[in-house]
């Protein structure tokens, strides 16, 4: 067995609450390349707090949802520490740690069909 040490922040305003972004379906681009990284798109909050995706041209308007079971962001972190000796032994003991970077207890849930935005255009008479 196997033991892994995670050392949490010391307060919870240490530790960040992120939330998860849940589409219903996929996004497809014009070419096949891959998200990881670029800018899809905005994510805006009314007054009363109802998250709103902007993706192009095309809006969605979802909702907040508890996780039955939060997850926690863990990173691991590489620290290697060197010891010299009075007999000139060099001990390198390298270690692994794990940081809790934050907790995902929500998430924002986006199932509707997304709406094209359409700019009012006046016609000239």
């Amino acid at each position: 067995m196997v033991q892994v040490l995670i050392s949490m922040p010391d307060s919870q305003k240490e530790c960040p609450e992120w939330a998860i972004i849940d589409l219903q379906g996929s996004l497809e681009t014009r070419k096949p390349v891959p998200l990881g990284g670029k800018f899809v798109g905005d994510l805006h909050f009314t007054k009363q707090n109802v998250p709103i995706l902007i993706i192009g041209h095309h809006i969605l308007y979802g909702k907040i949802v508890d996780l039955e079971k939060p997850y926690a962001v863990i990173v691991k972190e590489n620290s290697s520490l060197t010891n010299n000796s009075m007999d000139s032994d060099v001990k390198n003991d390298s270690s692994i740690n794990y940081v809790v970077k934050a907790l995902i207890k929500k998430k924002l849930l986006f199932k509707q069909r997304p709406k094209p935005i359409i700019a009012n255009i006046p016609k000239k008479l």
